[in-house]
């Protein structure tokens, strides 16, 4: 008996799939060229307007969205004026939840044309290498979503599972909240998507970023007692005062948050630290002693531990040496110390508005499996890393109940970097990962 041939299933199909290389540039240029208008640094004045990006991918969709008779549904969705978030779904048959890539964002940090050797604010194209400002992070992401996106709205392929990309706004500065990822989290605008895996495409090097750390900065003010340095008994030194206080917060922070059991397969390149980065003291003659010294830094605190957790002891150890400066702290020479008749030298520690949490993605989850199985298909291995860095917004999304993965196809090497740049054949396989991604959640439906 002749048997009736099987019908291509969807992942066969999109197996198919290529990114289109000429449309993709030309999205991409048009994103570069706005960027400029999309730099976020509140501090210099710089406020982006994301949806002079979002017109552009809303104008390449246009043609497949439902307004002109297509499956997409495109909603920018916007809390403050000019910078809308986008949302983009291509539904599904319902039978077995969604699959969404989030964190492409349309914001970028700033560019200073004097210290680039091509104008950040223009697409280059030199052999592989795609120059300008957002290739890595993140506009060469919205561009690649964009693509995946374009791609299921013209081919229509019957999935189980529904499709959702969301670019956000907002993402390079804290300052300000309540416009991107945050707000439509508290709306419930992303409640939807909690059907299934949430891949944040937003990191770098084309592997699974499984873990990344919490980031807290600190600053710490000695304060002494100026005096001539020929007569160093009759002052309170605040430069060895805040030099001694680093040494021994740092010695406590290194016993109290030591590497955890549980980092241990996540394979951190560093564990928890604490470190000083700047000095500023105040001005004077090198023959005096300073009356007050400030030492700032940050923290990278593994996600095993909260950044809560933190704040709270480094503000208790603070308090105790403050309250022991005779004993807690060492002196150097017997000239040297920190009480004195009439004055007692004092610390103060200040943390900076914010801080970004790390987070430990669930390495028994789908959405693991599908990313590092559709990495390996398109790139030969699949090597899971996770770093000291930090990302906003991922550990809220964790909480918040979604089951987040994170990769990512710039360059880590070109991050927040003059001459950013991406490389065009690492988008394309980029591209072929998330559609494996989906690919391989619907494999797993069908099983």
């Amino acid at each position: 008996l002749a048997m009736a041939k099987r019908p291509r299933s969807a992942s066969h199909q999109l197996s198919r799939w290529n990114l289109e290389k000429d449309r993709f540039l030309e999205l991409l240029g048009k994103l570069i060229g706005e960027a400029e208008s999309l730099q976020n640094s509140p501090a210099q004045g710089l406020h982006p307007k994301e949806d002079l990006a979002s017109a552009h991918v809303m104008a390449l969709l246009e043609p497949w969205s439902t307004a002109k008779g297509g499956p997409l549904i495109v909603e920018r969705v916007t809390f403050t004026e000019g910078r809308g978030n986008l949302i983009v779904t291509y539904p599904g048959d319902g039978s077995s939840g969604s699959v969404a890539f989030v964190g492409a964002h349309m914001d970028v940090v700033p560019a200073n044309p004097e210290t680039w050797e091509r104008d950040p604010f223009t697409l280059s194209l030199e052999g592989d290498r795609l120059y300008g400002r957002g290739t890595t992070d993140c506009l060469g992401h919205v561009a690649l979503l964009t693509e995946v996106m374009l791609q299921l709205g013209m081919h229509k392929p019957k999935l189980q599972r529904t499709v959702s990309a969301v670019f956000i706004a907002n993402e390079e500065n804290g300052a300000v909240a309540g416009i991107g990822v945050d707000r439509l989290m508290e709306t419930g605008k992303l409640d939807n998507i909690k059907g299934g895996p949430v891949l944040w495409v937003d990191s770098a090097d084309s592997q699974p970023c499984i873990g990344t750390a919490g980031s807290l900065t600190w600053t710490l003010r000695a304060t002494g007692k100026l005096f001539h340095s020929g007569l160093p008994h009759k002052g309170v030194n605040a430069l060895e005062l805040a030099n001694a206080a680093i040494a021994e917060l740092q010695t406590r922070f290194y016993k109290r948050f030591p590497q955890e059991e549980r980092e241990v397969p996540y394979n951190f390149s560093t564990p928890s630290t604490m470190k000083p980065t700047q000095v500023r003291c105040a001005v004077g003659s090198l023959n005096q002693l300073p009356p007050w010294v400030e030492i700032s830094g940050d923290v990278r605190l593994s996600p095993f531990y909260e950044v809560s957790t933190l704040r709270e002891t480094l503000l208790r150890w603070v308090e105790e040496i403050n309250d022991n400066l005779e004993t807690a702290l060492p002196t150097l020479g017997p000239a040297s110390k920190y009480v004195i008749d009439g004055f007692r030298g004092s610390l103060a520690l200040d943390f900076a508005d914010g801080y970004l949490e790390g987070i430990a993605c669930r390495l028994d989850s789908e959405g693991h499996r599908a990313l590092v199985n559709a990495t390996r298909e398109v790139r030969g291995e699949a090597t899971p890393y996770s770093i000291g860095g930090s990302l906003p917004l991922v550990r809220d999304l964790q909480r918040g109940g979604f089951d987040v993965q994170i990769t990512g196809f710039g360059l880590l090497s070109t991050y927040h970097a003059d001459n950013e740049y991406c490389l065009f054949s690492d988008m394309q396989k980029g591209f072929r990962i998330l559609v494996g991604v989906i690919s391989d959640l619907e494999d797993a439906g069908a099983d």
